[in-house]
């Protein structure tokens, strides 16, 4: 997505919120754009599945660590937590289209059969997972929490047009050509979870119905009536875990 009207600084400045964290044992991935990225990887075995998170917005992957490395590595599977450009240690400064094209070198670095791998987003983390899925349509399965559909919708709330030097149909247009999901989704193969809070006060549920909608079989869609956007895993846990880890059971 190079050259995007999309990662205009305004953008980026206004949709992302990067945080510093440092990370005992990095494992790093070269994006597109020559970065650095700082994940995580967190293996059980080499032969086991391996579950790639890409995390929200406001969050990093030191966030996760280590309850989520320790939740799939009991459930079998290796997790590789990927972290965005100037997130945590990763050099680079966040593109909301130009990141979609750093999806398939952290794929790449793990050297693992698509048929073994779990691509799992949350909030904004979603659309990055969906373009992986498009990108790699035999991978073994697809999650997605809090996940977001037409990004259209939100996205004149925090930047309008004209500081873009360009019309509403314009910036909707390239949000739709980047961000796709009904043409990515109808080109996976593979399994989908969709899990959402039924009160998600940022990313209404709607957007899981939608998701869930342009979805190919097999599928499932998990509407939550506790909780909200940031806290849908905690009100939920013990249910959420179950979902997943049933569906990484079926992968």
């Amino acid at each position: 997505m190079a050259d995007s009207i999309l990662d205009h600084p305004i953008i980026s400045s206004r949709y992302f919120f990067p945080q510093p964290a440092t990370l005992a044992e990095p494992y790093w991935v070269t994006a597109a754009d020559g970065s650095r990225l700082a994940c995580s990887y967190s293996p059980v075995h080499p032969e086991a599945k391996t579950v790639v998170y890409f995390h929200g917005n406001g969050e990093v992957v030191a966030d996760y660590l280590p309850g989520f490395a320790q939740w799939f590595n009991r459930a079998g599977c290796n997790l590789l937590l990927a972290e965005y450009r100037g997130y945590g240690m990763s050099g680079g400064t966040p593109a909301l289209a130009g990141m979609l094209d750093d999806v398939v070198p952290i794929l790449d670095s793990l050297a693992t059969p698509d048929e073994k791998l779990v691509l799992f987003g949350r909030s904004i983390g979603s659309l990055y997972a969906i373009h992986g899925a498009a990108q790699r349509p035999k991978i073994g399965g697809l999650i997605i929490e809090s996940g977001v559909a037409d990004l259209a919708q939100r996205f004149f709330l925090r930047v309008q047009p004209q500081e873009l030097g360009m019309s509403a149909a314009e910036v909707t247009d390239a949000l739709h050509t980047a961000f796709d999901y009904r043409r990515k989704l109808g080109v996976f193969a593979g399994k989908t979870l969709i899990l959402h809070a039924r009160f998600d006060e940022l990313i209404g549920s709607e957007h899981a119905e939608m998701l869930h909608d342009a979805a190919r079989e097999p599928k499932q869609l998990a509407i939550f009536a506790q909780g909200g956007h940031n806290d849908i895993f905690y009100r939920n846990q013990a249910e959420y875990q179950r979902l997943v880890e049933a569906f990484l059971k079926t992968v």
